[in-house]
């Protein structure tokens, strides 16, 4: 660790946590790069360039080329988040710059998520809440909606995440299903190597994958015809993981029975139809939003710092 004198700094491009924000300022120099105006960042970096060692990001916001470009000295990106899509990784591994990320802290509350979306979705939650605080309760009975135990669930990528999206929906006697890049050969669940014919065979599909070229809009028009008129689209992993324009003329003209969307594809811009649907549950990329996984998320984050400027082993090494 760098004297008091000449403190290492570490550039936090999110308000993050309180917590972690403090946790930062005690060993470096925080730099908080959202207090500084968008059309003065450019300056903000370069009058602080000689002294950032560190960025900490998180799935919303990364280390893009700019960035990175901008920080001469810079030597490793700690995402605060499971997803590296918005890190430039191939520019990290050019400079030398070490990438560690927080794969398994958020697992559980990201699959809890989930099923509270597809619950909340299949039950119309929300528009029944509005149904008993407008007082329509007092003139008519709520519409029907549909059950979500016994039913067919496809998970696109079983992964950490997908997996324990898998086991809480098996609680519920669904039947599950999956699609990924390849099969997994200790899984009891049925691989579909195309995603057409698991959205075919299920009632539910959940997106669980990271988001890659090969995975940019992976759910298009074809799978959500073949889903059906009655059939839920869950995500919780990243929003251009959808089509979106098309999900919302499908949900928009009944050829799709609903969605729920932890994730939107041009976060935090919401379309306006979107936002009008009542098929349609919202929540602001929170699925790791508890008390509990951000300090998690947090010490973690700190930890990698810690060990890298300490020359140790870096936990969840990426690069």
């Amino acid at each position: 660790m760098e004297t008091t004198s000449n403190p290492i700094g570490v550039l936090l491009l999110r308000p993050l946590s309180p917590y972690l924000q403090q946790e930062l300022s005690k060993r470096y120099a925080l730099f908080k790069f959202w207090e500084s105006p968008p059309n003065l960042r450019r300056e903000f970096l370069g009058e602080h360039s000689n002294s950032i060692k560190a960025v900490v990001c998180n799935g919303v916001q990364g280390a893009d080329a700019e960035i990175i470009d901008a920080l001469p000295l810079l030597e490793i990106v700690a995402s605060h988040s499971s997803g590296l899509d918005k890190i430039d990784l191939d520019r990290c591994r050019e400079r030398g710059i070490r990438v560690t990320y927080t794969p398994d802290a958020l697992t559980d509350e990201v699959a809890d998520m989930a099923i509270l979306l597809i619950l909340a979705t299949s039950r119309r939650i929300c528009a029944a809440d509005q149904h008993v605080r407008s007082a329509e309760w007092k003139n008519a009975d709520f519409k029907l909606t549909s059950k979500f135990s016994g039913k067919s669930v496809g998970i696109i990528g079983l992964g950490r995440i997908g997996s324990a999206i898998a086991k809480r929906a098996e609680a519920f006697g669904c039947r599950i299903g999956y699609h990924s890049r390849s099969l997994k050969p200790n899984s009891r669940y049925k691989y579909y190597p195309s995603l057409t014919d698991l959205a075919s065979d299920s009632q539910i599909i959940v997106v669980s994958c990271a988001l890659t070229r090969e995975t940019h809009h992976i759910v298009n028009r074809g799978v959500m015809d073949a889903l059906g008129r009655d059939g839920i689209i869950i995500n919780i992993a990243r929003g251009s993981h959808i089509d979106q324009a098309e999900l919302i003329s499908a949900l928009a003209e009944g050829r799709l029975g609903g969605a729920g969307l932890d994730v939107l594809e041009h976060e935090p811009e919401v379309p306006d139809l979107l936002a009008q649907l009542d098929n349609v549950v919202l929540s602001p990329h929170a699925g790791a939003s508890t008390y509990e996984t951000r300090k998690t998320l947090a010490d973690l984050v700190v930890g990698h710092l810690e060990a890298h400027f300490s020359n140790k082993p870096l936990l969840n090494a990426v690069i």
